[in-house]
């Protein structure tokens, strides 16, 4: 088993006024040579937008973009001809195949939007682009892990064009459990959105992540009141 633990502190940062945003990998103005990306984990972005602020139509192509509202609501509008609100309990997907331009606006003048933006090299280039999101309310399940990506249609979730598998966990009271990779070639990346971690011998507080390869399970135990993103990856 090998790991890599990214402390919350240690991430990059960018204060622009009305977007405030840290970098678990390099992105925009920050580089770290070291911290380019996890696998085929390229972007993990923890973005704060003002009220009705947010970005432009910008372009994006041959990348899997994945959205997830923490708070708030961020409204999503694109050349595909989508417009539509996602707010915390989604999750968006949309495959940038061949090119599309995009926006993103917090639709509220009066209180910020939290979410998490991500980004997952594709397994296959120059694809139709395609956009996708669903609510994750009925798929929850408190005290085990929740699938809610995968590369199957058919899945629990949203799908995407990488044999990579996202799932959620709400610990409202102290677990102990065990994740099983999909595929041993894979890695996992654990990203605490609240709360206390142990992760086989790391602990890991809010915001912290470790990420895992060379390992077909990994042992969590989780404190009350935490909750994580648990990304598998393919690492080549």
């Amino acid at each position: 088993m090998k790991t890599i633990k990214h402390t919350a502190d240690t991430r990059g940062e960018a204060n622009h006024g009305w977007l405030k945003s840290h970098h678990s990998f390099s992105f925009a103005n920050y580089f770290n040579q070291d911290r380019m990306n996890f696998g085929m984990l390229r972007v993990l972005n923890d973005d704060e937008v003002s009220g009705g602020k947010g970005f432009g139509k910008h372009p994006h192509k041959n990348m899997e973009i994945i959205s997830i509202p923490l708070s708030g609501d961020l409204e999503h509008q694109d050349s595909m001809g989508n417009t539509t609100v996602i707010k915390e309990g989604d999750i968006q997907i949309m495959s940038a195949g061949t090119g599309v331009r995009h926006s993103e606006y917090n639709k509220n003048k009066d209180q910020a939007v939290k979410f998490l933006q991500i980004w997952v090299i594709p397994n296959q280039e120059n694809v139709e682009p395609r956009y996708d999101q669903i609510s994750t309310l009925d798929l929850k399940k408190e005290n085990e892990w929740y699938q809610v990506l995968s590369p199957h249609k058919e899945d629990q979730g949203v799908w995407i064009h990488q044999q990579a598998y996202f799932s959620m966990g709400d610990f409202t009271q102290p677990t102990s459990l065990t994740y099983n990779l999909k595929d041993s070639k894979n890695g996992v990346y654990i990203f605490v959105l609240e709360g206390n971690l142990k992760v086989e011998t790391e602990e890991l507080t809010r915001r912290d992540a470790l990420g895992i390869w060379d390992t077909d399970s990994v042992e969590v135990k989780a404190k009350a009141h935490t909750k994580v993103l648990l990304m598998e990856i393919p690492m080549t």
